[in-house]
């Protein structure tokens, strides 16, 4: 028996597709994935970018205690190994020297073989100075100033020493801090480092937030008192830091 045309198109019609209902449930069940999937995404990757930013802190010390022990820079002249900025580490930039007067300047040579990978020599603008960015964190490098309670002096915004604000008594201290790209987004927590070794996190939800480029940390944040050459805060001791915040040492 042969159908009319319009039976067989009926046929097909009602034989193809989906019905409004049935994409309603596509979409309403897409969408109950979703709101399960991403957050859970999202905060795997936040933790595995935190995890990322206090394992490169524990790199970026034995490198600068490679460096020291190495007596690679000695911009005085006594004998005394110093600590670097990432531009010297990564071998990027040209290390400090001596200048003849017991003053820093830049040499003519570059740090062979590398302390870092050369990715710590690519940085930008951000801070205070220049910064590194790696897998949703920002990196800052602070060497100490001069005097008996020297405050930091950062990395030049292009790498490696700035000339005109040069950095002294780099025997003994050094500071690095990793805050978040897009708080909430690449990453939460605050991390510090120095010489001690010791790595100190903050959940950046206190008194101050630090996010991007242009939000991280001054120099003695996480520091008892408004010099490098102080303690590094701990809030487990009681012990209070220059940004009002809760800084423990990460387990």
């Amino acid at each position: 028996m042969k159908l009319r045309p319009e039976s067989r198109r009926a046929l097909f019609s009602a034989r193809s597709g989906f019905t409004l209902i049935e994409l309603m449930i596509v979409v309403a069940v897409v969408a109950t994935i979703a709101s399960v999937a991403v957050p859970k995404f999202l905060s795997t990757r936040l933790g595995a970018n935190e995890s990322a930013a206090a394992s490169t802190l524990r790199t970026i010390a034995s490198a600068q205690a490679q460096i020291q022990s190495a007596n690679y820079i000695d911009t005085d002249s006594d004998g005394g190994g110093e600590y670097g900025y990432f531009g010297e580490l990564a071998g990027t930039h040209l290390v400090r020297e001596d200048d003849g007067d017991g003053e820093p300047q830049v040499s003519l040579f570059l740090m062979a073989p590398s302390m870092l990978s050369t990715a710590f020599g690519n940085l930008i603008a951000g801070g205070s100075g220049g910064v590194v960015v790696r897998s949703g964190y920002i990196f800052q490098m602070w060497l100490p100033g001069t005097g008996e309670e020297p405050a930091g002096v950062a990395e030049a915004e292009d790498g490696g020493m700035d000339e005109a604000t040069g950095p002294a008594n780099c025997e003994i201290l050094w500071a690095c801090y990793a805050w978040p790209l897009q708080r909430g987004i690449t990453g939460n927590r605050v991390f510090f480092v120095n010489q001690d070794g010791d790595i100190l996190q903050y959940n950046n939800k206190g008194e101050t937030l630090y996010d991007g480029l242009d939000g991280g940390p001054e120099a003695t944040a996480a520091y008892t008192e408004d010099h490098m050459a102080s303690l590094a805060a701990n809030a487990a001791d009681d012990l209070e830091s220059q940004d009002a915040n809760n800084w423990t040492v990460l387990q």
